[in-house]
């Protein structure tokens, strides 16, 4: 059994592409985009024409709706080679505005549905401010799930958690290169690996506290930079994986065991936390790494999304 195959005993895999072209190949069950992705995916020949016949057809409409059609496009055609869920990201732009997260969000279900999806198959991406926290929770409310991205800290997992949103998607690869970057020289890159891993042990405390207390919300390990960090991580409930780490786990026949269990985290003492708005902020702001990779985050998301609307308008 190769890994990739022992990997999905313990682990719902999920593929991190926006080309879905490549998804089939490693029969994962859900899939996620981002606006990073799916400018990749339309700047190669095959994908180009959805670009095209997405302007022509809704450009009148203006470029916002452009792009809640574009992603839709690509969401109604991951969803055609997987079984389970695709998740669509709203506007970073709209990171810290919670009234009109809430309104993209039901826009781009609206379109979902337009196409015959249903509701339950989409997750709804949105980056983990305090104010999208609280737009998930009205979200999730009215029965649309979502993913809450760009999430760096256990404090953001808490008031997530708290908000009951269905999915979490920590990201391992920017806290490990937070981590690296800040050790500098004296980085060790064979003792700080696998379990030790800075962002490994992130996700693995997060998820030790979800289970401890039996908060429902899913967490979708995210981001890697190498096998390793994902091998360590078997037992998460789900994790997202790009074609390449696909790839190699599959090639790879070596031995793999769980590495988090829920009963073993149900044994474990750990206390009961819970937010309000200026606890949230304080306790994010204590969190260098969290804070500067969120807001390097948004910004890069942004930087793409403008990337992605200059193609439309030369379409």
């Amino acid at each position: 059994m190769n890994q990739l195959d022992a990997l999905k005993q313990f682990t719902t895999v999920v593929a991190d592409t926006g080309d879905f072209h490549q998804i089939a190949a490693y029969s994962p069950r859900d899939a996620t985009t981002n606006p990073s992705l799916i400018l990749k995916a339309v700047q190669k020949t095959e994908y180009a024409p959805l670009l095209r016949e997405t302007v022509q057809r809704f450009g009148s409409y203006g470029i916002d709706e452009v792009m809640n059609r574009l992603l839709v496009r690509f969401g109604v055609e991951i969803l055609h080679h997987v079984p389970g869920r695709v998740s669509t990201e709203v506007d970073a732009r709209l990171s810290f505005d919670t009234e009109a997260t809430v309104d993209r969000a039901r826009r781009l279900i609206d379109l979902y549905q337009g196409e015959g999806v249903h509701v339950d198959r989409i997750l709804i991406k949105i980056a983990a401010t305090w104010e999208g926290i609280q737009a998930a929770a009205r979200l999730e409310r009215e029965g649309i799930h979502t993913n809450l991205t760009l999430l760096f800290s256990f404090s953001q997992a808490v008031a997530c958690g708290q908000a009951r949103v269905r999915l979490i998607s920590p990201f391992v690869g920017r806290i490990y290169d937070w981590a690296k970057k800040q050790a500098g020289a004296s980085w060790d890159e064979a003792a700080m690996a696998g379990p030790n891993d800075p962002g490994v042990l992130s996700v693995r405390r997060i998820y030790q506290y979800y289970k401890k207390h039996g908060i429902a919300t899913e967490v979708m390990g995210a981001s890697f930079r190498n096998a390793g960090q994902i091998t360590a991580l078997a037992g998460c409930d789900l994790l997202t994986i790009s074609p390449d780490l696909l790839a190699q786990l599959a090639a790879c026949d070596a031995p793999l065991t769980r590495a988090l269990d829920p009963q073993a985290a149900r044994a474990l003492d750990i206390p009961f936390i819970t937010y309000d708005e200026p606890a949230f902020r304080l306790a994010l702001n204590d969190d260098a790494m969290a804070t500067e990779k969120l807001a390097e985050g948004i910004r890069a998301f942004i930087v793409d999304t403008v990337k992605l609307e200059a193609l439309m308008k030369a379409a």
